[in-house]
């Protein structure tokens, strides 16, 4: 299957930092120009061809103010077609960004404008919405507001990715033969799946069905050769320079393609405060579940003296590990290991069961309700949503989606267009987080609830790049009311 073939397959879903200098954007600022361009990467001594989106200064990614227009100019200055999806924004349905739903490929040298309302702030991100993801066509999209910068803090964004030097068509085609790159590293185990998240232990439903998963639960399907954070590894991270007893907003991105990390604040207590842009009531702990397409902003307070404070990401159920470095001025920064002497916990739903909302749905009855089965193996590395057409609901009904997952691979599923509340897991009523992405580990069901208010043939898909290559993905479909 060729390129083209590759795109026209993620769109359609036939088959089944460096630090950002920005200034706050104001009102009245003319359009924004964002650029998709290549460049080279130094990753482990070797010299990779990458892409890059960035400003026309070259700060990667974009900071936004709210409320304001997203106003934006796209400019492709690569040599490959391609489109830009904005994750985490609410856009009408034509300037989402999936290719073939509705709008075509951005041709190389040609430009694309997008407007459209901003109503509230958040850490999201930006990504094509093809393979080129897996070639670091990512970069960071913050959303600032008045309130966010009336704080005395000081904002550090983190994108994380998992890196190769294969390409991803390789990579596919390795796990669709079942070789090279196909599952080495590892199955859970017990002690692994009942690692503490944040001072949350698994609850009861995920106990019971624990001793399934320790059987056959499959964690990591490729072994990247690097792993960064903003665009570096711990041989050489990123050191971001603070002052002493000052508060840092972290907002962390899990921008990979096929690997969840635990997001470890070290001896910093951390305080989780939005996850997907989205505000939950504080969450303290020092270890954070992100799974693929999630995010996580998370805020710390610095002791008083000098000091360095490695802020990690975890690969999940392996040794791997990335992350960058808040140091004082006079702090003396030791070599990290790129390695750790024990595994990154196993993601569970039990930081998930307890968030809450601070901007809830509004109470209402639900109008239609949707059951969804998740599905695949990876012998025959195929993935699968158990719909043969797309969901069909109406604008101005609130819907409620229970997905269950009988796979033995944990699924991140990400609906487009749309912030949902998470209203169950594993059988247990919540008033949980609004989000756009929620991970459902093997065996688990999570039900999602949302108001069909922004009407649209809206992608919903495992943000597992590969899975959704394979087919794990459907739609939610509906036109204006009336």
């Amino acid at each position: 299957m060729y390129r083209r073939d590759f795109l026209k397959t993620l769109a359609l879903g036939s088959v089944a930092l460096s630090p950002l200098g920005h200034a706050w954007a104001n009102p009245g600022a003319r359009t924004n120009e964002l650029v998709i361009g290549k460049r080279t990467l130094d990753v482990n001594g070797k010299v990779a061809s990458v892409f890059r989106l960035t400003d026309k200064a070259g700060n990667a990614g974009l900071v936004l103010n709210a409320p304001s227009d997203f106003d934006v100019l796209l400019r492709n200055e690569s040599d490959e077609e391609t489109l830009i999806h904005w994750h985490g924004l609410t856009p009408p349905w034509d300037l989402d960004g999936v290719p073939g739903n509705p709008a075509a490929l951005l041709p190389p040298k040609e430009r694309r404008s997008y407007k459209f309302p901003l109503s509230r702030g958040g850490t999201h991100w930006m990504h094509a919405h093809t393979l080129q993801e897996q070639s670091l066509l990512a970069a960071p999209l913050i959303i600032r507001t008045a309130d966010d910068l009336a704080r005395d803090e000081q904002e550090v964004t983190v994108l994380l990715h998992d890196f190769s030097f294969k390409s991803p068509e390789e990579l596919l085609s390795d796990l669709q033969s079942g070789g090279g790159h196909a599952m080495p590293s590892g199955h859970g185990d017990m002690s692994s799946m009942m690692n503490m998240h944040g001072g949350h232990q698994m609850g009861s439903a995920e106990t019971s069905a624990a001793p399934h998963m320790m059987m056959g639960m499959d964690l990591n399907d490729i072994e990247y050769d690097a792993y960064l954070a903003n665009d570096r590894t711990l041989d050489d991270p990123e050191i971001v320079k603070v002052e002493r007893g000052g508060r840092i907003r972290l907002r962390i991105i899990n921008g990979a393609t096929a690997t969840a990390f635990t997001i470890d604040t070290g001896e910093l207590e951390g305080e989780l405060i939005a996850v997907d842009g989205m505000h939950v009531v504080p969450v303290r702990g020092r270890r954070f579940p992100l799974s693929m397409g999630q995010r996580a902003d998370i805020r710390v307070a610095l002791p008083p003296a000098d000091g360095a404070y490695p802020i990690l990401a975890l690969r999940e159920g392996a040794v791997e590990r990335t992350g960058v470095i808040l140091a004082t001025a006079s702090a003396r920064v030791q070599k990290l290991e790129t390695t750790a002497a024990a595994k990154g916990p196993v993601l569970d739903l039990s930081l998930e069961q307890s968030l809450q909302s601070l901007t809830p749905l509004a109470r209402r009855a639900v109008d239609r309700r949707f059951a969804l089965m998740l599905g695949g193996d990876m012998a025959t590395y195929r993935w699968s949503i158990d719909t043969d057409s797309p969901i069909e609901v109406s604008s101005g009904q609130r819907i409620r989606i229970s997905m269950h997952n009988m796979s033995m691979m944990a699924h991140p599923m990400h609906l487009h267009g749309h912030h949902f509340q998470v209203t169950e897991i594993n059988g247990k009523n919540i008033s949980g987080a609004m989000r756009d992405t929620v991970m459902l580990p093997p065996m688990a069901r999570v039900s999602i609830e949302f108001d069909a208010d922004n009407s649209g043939r809206w992608p919903l898909h495992c943000h597992h790049l590969y899975h959704m290559a394979t087919g794990m993905m459907t739609f939610v479909d509906y036109g204006q009311q009336g």
